[in-house]
């Protein structure tokens, strides 16, 4: 039940606190103030939206806030040469979208699954876990897990090597269900797959449920050198500061309610 709410406010919050639907609000309230003859309120909420479009348009404010997430674990590190397991976090795939076309319907985190595919091929005799099911409110009777196992059957990743975990909704509830299914031991070398930018929040799910993992980010969005470059895309711009945002918050939010030991995690 506790899980079920937090999973259920934390989707709520999110959606009437995020940049964009904050940025939407105060043009709004400025226009209805406007027609209630607020001038000078109005004035000032209408240009303050303006502005702050303006300055997520020109400067790459998404981009500083996903660089110190993709620069916490290194791209490409230096792995064992056994590993027991290897684990997946789903939010790659759109399930409904998929559902309806009949074919896997991948969005910005394709680099998970063959990043996944890349690092069972070079561990042949790891263990493998997919864990994803549905990550909104509505539609969770379609898992990404369903088409995540048509996808990597797909790719020549055998079922009989593939634990699949369909019912949880976020990354806490990944490493919990995970854990339970995996079992794993002292001592052992497990890879984590996820994004760059997902990273430090998963790594420190896991580390806090007593689970160690070697970090294996990939799906990098940054360009190391650039992170002055502006930009003159207001769509793309608001939605990556969206979606860095989104993970910013996410970090606190876990740390206040004890989901991760560190506000920024470490590996473990």
């Amino acid at each position: 039940m506790a899980n079920s709410l937090f999973f259920f406010f934390s989707k709520i919050l999110w959606a009437l606190l995020s940049p964009g639907t904050l940025i939407l609000l105060m043009a709004l309230a400025g226009t209805a103030l406007l027609f209630l003859h607020q001038t000078k309120v109005a004035r000032l909420l209408l240009g303050a939206s303006a502005v702050i479009l303006v300055l997520i348009t020109l400067l790459p404010v998404g981009g500083w806030l996903a660089t110190p997430l993709e620069k916490r674990f290194p791209a490409n590190p230096e792995l064992p040469r056994t590993v027991d397991g290897i684990i997946l976090l789903g939010g790659a795939i759109d399930p409904l979208t998929s559902y309806i076309w009949d074919q896997p319907e991948f969005g910005a985190a394709a680099d998970r699954y063959f990043g996944f595919i890349e690092m069972a091929k070079r561990y042949p005799r790891a263990k493998l876990i997919f864990t994803g099911g549905a990550g909104t409110l509505l539609d969770q009777e379609y898992k990404e897990a369903d088409v995540a196992l048509y996808f990597l059957e797909s790719m020549g990743i055998r079922k009989s090597r593939l634990e699949i975990e369909r019912d949880s909704r976020n990354t806490y509830e990944n490493a919990i269900n995970s854990k339970a299914l995996m079992n794993p031991q002292p001592g052992e070398n497990w890879l984590l797959v996820t994004s760059a930018t997902h990273m430090p929040r998963a790594v420190g799910v896991f580390c806090q449920q007593n689970w160690p993992v070697i970090p294996y980010p990939v799906d990098h969005e940054t360009t190391p050198g650039r992170s002055w470059q502006l930009s003159f895309d207001p769509v793309d711009s608001l939605d990556d500061l969206n979606s860095y945002a989104r993970e910013w918050v996410g970090l606190l939010v876990y740390y206040i309610t004890g989901k991760t030991s560190a506000f920024f995690p470490e590996a473990c």
